[in-house]
């Protein structure tokens, strides 16, 4: 009896103590109004604010097919005030909710997710009849972010203009290359996307629209290019562009030797008129040339390809082009036989196409349909991108190409190797590559089955843990990381700058969840 009444006299303290607490919490009044599944009878979004579950399924997914993160709803914004006013909504909301802009949805590892937030469907907003307009006197084009670049190149080339620097694949968009970088092999000579820009609009996470260039507002200029969407939403961007030229000499040579192969690359991309693309590509003892690069060579000499493939288990493909049109064609040819003269390929294995500038461009798009054809290409795509130091990539062939994955024997798809120039690149953008003069681009873009595809994931994780241990000093292009620790590093000296700007533009931690940088 004694202790069930000293039992009692506890909890009667207990509460009398949890009484007092709460009288003497000051009370906060929440605005629980602005929950995405709240305002969907909101006026100005009525219409646009979606749960439909077809709507919400998109949206969970991407182009990766590795990760399934579901928004509780999705804005088809008609203009850039839809989005102004969304993102001011959940500013000035207690909880605020989160946001991320999705423009194709070819990122890889939900990185335009916005989990229990709101995905804003950037496309619905291209208007065909707007969203360009070329200027042939000041040698630009401004355009909608939301267009995908095959789009903007259409436009440019009806008046003999084009951009200068792509990615290999152009059903992107705009503002989701320039979240990022945007890279292909004409980034050594016109460095990346995101420094051919010359103006911006950009909605921070206060639901602010800034018009920023070099000169103007500057910081969120260079803070919004290469930014991962942290710091606002791209909405328009002036793209600088010069005379097109017709069409393309494109080469691709073999090699045996991992350093002939690197040491032509470099002395390339070092001349100050030459070739006016370079990449790099491994072909891995793994069968016949089965990815969407197979149809470079012609089908008369896979079986002698293959074979020096089985010999070597390794061999490298450097591809070069050079452009021109009718005024130039005599002189290409004649630089392009010297060029073939000066490289130390395998004599034989020199492979020539002359095709339109437009083809050459628009390249992958063949394989594209072609995989869709098959059911190949809405499958899984564990892909690593890394940017390796010059120093470093004849450790990472030895090591990697002919060492984890050989050893491994799983991967298919392309693999490519190929280097660019620092000083192309401005470091005051949030981009963040090495510190060497040159640097490697390594991308595995693999393709798997649903079944199978946390093997190449684990075969990813190898990779980066291998380089690592050796103290390589690579970072990932378009990057994942599943801890704010592995950002730390990824930036390095620069994330006080990156962390700096988030307070600054993004206070709330509202834009792009998915990157997975702030919780």
């Amino acid at each position: 009896m004694a202790s069930n009444s000293f039992r009692s006299q506890i909890h009667l303290g207990v509460i009398i103590i949890l009484i007092i607490i709460t009288l003497l919490t000051p009370i906060t009044t929440y605005n629980t109004s602005p929950q995405p599944w709240n305002i969907l009878s909101h006026n100005d979004f009525a219409g646009k604010l979606t749960t439909a579950s077809s709507s919400i399924e998109s949206a969970a997914t991407d182009f990766g097919h590795v990760t399934k993160i579901f928004p509780s709803a999705v804005l088809n914004p008609s203009s850039v005030e839809d989005i102004t006013d969304l993102v001011k909504l959940s500013y000035d909301s207690q909880p605020s909710f989160t946001l991320a802009a999705r423009g194709h949805g070819h990122s890889h590892r939900g990185q335009a997710s916005a989990k229990d937030g709101v995905v804003v469907n950037m496309r619905s907003m291209v208007n065909r009849d707007r969203g360009i307009k070329v200027s042939r006197t000041g040698l630009y084009a401004d355009v909608d972010a939301a267009w995908l670049w095959i789009e903007v190149l259409n436009k440019t080339l009806e008046l003999g203009l084009t951009p200068v620097s792509w990615t290999d694949y152009l059903y992107l968009t705009v503002g989701g290359t320039l979240s990022n970088a945007g890279i292909s092999g004409q980034t050594f000579r016109y460095g990346p996307q995101i420094t051919n820009v010359q103006e911006m609009d950009v909605i921070t996470g206060k639901g602010e629209i800034a018009t920023c260039s070099k000169d103007m507002n500057s910081d969120l200029f260079f803070a919004a290019l290469g930014g991962f969407g942290q710091f606002g939403i791209i909405t328009r961007a002036r793209i600088k562009l010069e005379v097109a030229p017709k069409r393309a000499k494109w080469f691709r040579f073999l090699y045996i030797d991992f350093s002939e192969f690197t040491r032509d690359q470099e002395r390339l991309i070092s001349e100050t008129d030459g070739v006016d693309f370079l990449e790099g590509s491994v072909m891995l003892d793994h069968g016949p040339p089965d990815n969407w690069r197979s149809t470079y060579y012609p089908p008369s000499d896979h079986l002698r390809i293959v074979s020096m493939v089985k010999r070597h288990r390794v061999i490298y493909c450097l591809e070069v082009v050079k452009y021109y049109d009718e005024t130039s064609q005599y002189a290409v040819n004649e630089e392009m036989e010297d060029l073939g003269e000066s490289l130390n390929f395998v004599k034989g294995f020199m492979y020539e196409k002359d095709v339109t500038y437009m083809d050459f461009l628009n390249r992958v798009r063949t394989g594209e349909l072609s995989l869709k054809s098959k059911g190949q290409w809405d499958v899984p795509h564990p892909w690593l991108n890394l940017f390796v130091p010059k120093s470093q990539i004849s450790k990472f062939d030895n090591s990697v190409f002919k060492g984890i994955i050989l050893r491994n024997n799983i991967t298919s798809g392309p693999v490519l190797v190929y280097p660019m120039n620092r000083n192309k690149w401005n470091e005051r953008m949030s981009a963040a590559i090495p510190e060497e003069d040159v640097f490697y681009a390594v991308g595995f873009l693999r393709s798997a089955d649903f079944d199978d595809w946390e093997a190449y994931d684990k075969e990813n994780m190898e990779i980066l843990k291998f380089c690592e241990d050796a103290n390589m000093r690579i970072i990932q292009y378009l990057p994942y990381h599943s801890s704010q620790e592995g950002w730390v590093r990824h930036f390095g000296p620069r994330w006080n700058i990156f962390l700096e700007r988030k307070y600054k533009y993004d206070p709330k931690m509202i834009l792009s969840p998915g990157q997975n940088i702030f919780q």
